[in-house]
């Protein structure tokens, strides 16, 4: 039995390699005969013959099935228990828009909260977020309704036939969208995502980019605000008023004069109206120059 103390994995014909590793991992002493042992020599005549393994040596060193540990017994050593690490998700991503979180943003906080923008369902369909385009410091300001497919394509305000429109409407007046100061134009749109297929805006997806564009016209500081386009004229002004019963008055967006016009979309469609879209900036023109 001496063996048996010397070797605590002695082998055992009923356990595997495996097993034996796992008990002597558990600190659990394993002994059985060896196979030369087992030959037994002929007992007594008054002893019946033993054909079955040598009875079991005293408790201490006796082959049976080692004691349950303190523990069940673990296949492999377990690894340390290690906490789950929460990973920070950027507020625009998961976090419904909070007015007053806007409004006190600068144009790089805002530029990045319009870019990361998941408030309503547009996320899932836009390519680009459109922003805004020219001078942040310009008396002029001209908004928008919704981005189109070439806006959406190319992440600016107003590009593609309706945008060449637009350029010689303001170049008209005197201003472009890469001129600065008097001879200058920020151009916005009050969303800031493409509806699939074009369609209307709905209210709620006005209602979530809102706040955006307030803050917009808050760092601006225009003298004046030409809305073209029914969208942005309900948007700015809370009326369901049609343009037509709109045109030729000075209106008002926080303070701010606010001219209201035809969408250049519109005047594609329409080219009879561009007169009176040209009297609508004379009108621009003469109330800003008053102030």
């Amino acid at each position: 039995m001496s063996d048996a103390n010397d070797d605590p994995t002695s082998f055992v014909p009923h356990l595997d390699a495996r097993q034996r590793a796992m008990l002597a991992e558990m600190g659990v002493r394993v002994w059985a005969p060896r196979a030369e042992a087992a030959v037994v020599e002929p007992a007594p005549a008054e002893v019946p013959a033993v054909s079955a393994p040598v009875a079991p040596p005293p408790a201490e060193t006796r082959p049976s099935a080692p004691p349950a540990p303190a523990t069940a017994p673990r296949t492999a050593p377990a690894a340390p228990a290690v906490a789950p690490v929460a990973v920070p998700t950027p507020p625009a991503a998961t976090e419904r828009l909070r007015p007053a979180a806007v409004a006190q943003m600068d144009w790089p906080a805002l530029q990045a909260a319009v870019a990361g923008c998941e408030a309503c369902g547009l996320c899932k369909t836009r390519r680009n977020t459109v922003f805004g385009v020219g001078d942040t410091q310009t008396d002029w300001m001209i908004v928008g309704e919704a981005p189109g497919e070439n806006e959406d394509l190319q992440g600016e305000p107003f590009v593609g036939a309706a945008g060449q429109l637009l350029d010689n409407m303001l170049r008209a007046v005197g201003r472009s969208r890469t001129g600065e100061g008097v001879k200058g134009a920020y151009i916005a749109n009050v969303l800031k995502c493409r509806p699939p297929a074009n369609r209307n805006p709905q209210p709620q997806e006005v209602a979530q980019c809102e706040p955006y564009l307030a803050r917009q016209v808050a760092l601006v500081k225009p003298k004046i605000i030409v809305a073209m386009g029914r969208f942005a004229v309900q948007s700015l002004l809370r009326t369901e008023e049609p343009i037509g019963r709109l045109r030729g008055r000075v209106h008002r967006y926080e303070g701010v004069p606010v001219i209201v016009t035809y969408h250049p979309a519109y005047l594609l469609r329409t080219p009879a109206d561009k007169a009176k879209a040209w009297e609508d900036l004379c009108l621009a023109m003469e109330t800003a120059e008053g102030l």
